[in-house]
């Protein structure tokens, strides 16, 4: 098996200095089964890349930095996919909020046949403010009326795994987030993960949601109203481009 291990990263000076990126370095580092990190950099302004150029990519050998103008989160992990060498591809946030250990139940759930397998978060989402809460609440309960995703319950964790053939497809069909654009500030992209997932689903895929650790970690590149509005917008344009045939949906 080998991974390509992808982390969007936006103005994350702040979690660099907490040592993120020396966990995940350490981690893979001797691990046969990374074959690469690849950190994608959307357009920081920021000392992210300068840190990554000067420190990390001469400390860990497997680290790849790709530069992308701002486009969002997705394009920052599809830029990834299109880059990666891998047989799967993991991605993980930068802030490791699910730690970087835990890519071994997801990796276990490759081996026994899953083509895609997700983290899941507890329902309590312990530590996160009450209004992270309530919008992460009000979003599972949008997402199941408009689009609904069979047997899944969360989304919108930042850590999951695909295969790298299965990721390729998926992304080829992407209507939503098919065309790069250029986005103001921070952007989340929670839509992204929802269009992917839904199409995966449509088109036969074996998808895995397994529990994983998860901590709140507070970061400035989350508004709450921003956001659910960008959501809201997103999950109505998949199910419009749904029932009117504009999804190429080809099962496996």
């Amino acid at each position: 098996m080998k991974i390509s291990l992808i982390i969007p990263c936006y103005n994350e000076q702040s979690n660099i200095q907490k040592g993120v990126l020396d966990k995940i370095g350490n981690f893979t580092e001797n691990d046969s089964r990374f074959t690469e990190v690849i950190i994608v950099d959307d357009g920081s302004t920021d000392t992210s890349k300068q840190v990554i150029r000067s420190k990390y990519l001469k400390t860990y050998p497997k680290f790849k930095l790709v530069e992308n103008s701002h486009q969002g989160k997705a394009f920052a992990i599809i830029t990834g996919v299109e880059k990666s060498k891998g047989d799967y591809v993991l991605f993980s946030d930068i802030d490791l909020a699910t730690p970087i250990e835990e890519s071994e139940r997801l990796i276990e759930s490759a081996k026994k046949g899953y083509e895609i397998a997700i983290g899941s978060r507890s329902k309590t989402r312990e530590g996160a403010p009450i209004l992270r809460k309530v919008l992460a609440y009000l979003s599972i309960i949008f997402r199941s009326f408009i689009i609904g995703i069979k047997g899944i319950k969360d989304t919108q964790c930042g850590f999951k795994l695909f295969k790298k053939s299965v990721a390729d497809k998926v992304i080829s069909s992407l209507l939503v987030f098919h065309e790069r654009r250029k986005v103001e500030g921070s952007s989340v992209s929670a839509g992204f993960d929802m269009e992917f997932l839904f199409l995966a689903s449509k088109m036969g895929y074996k998808i895995k949601e397994i529990p994983v650790q998860w901590r709140h970690v507070e970061t400035k590149n989350v508004n709450f109203i921003k956001d659910a509005v960008e959501t809201m917008v997103d999950l109505l344009t998949i199910k419009y481009y749904f029932l009117t045939g504009r999804y190429e949906i080809n099962k496996k």
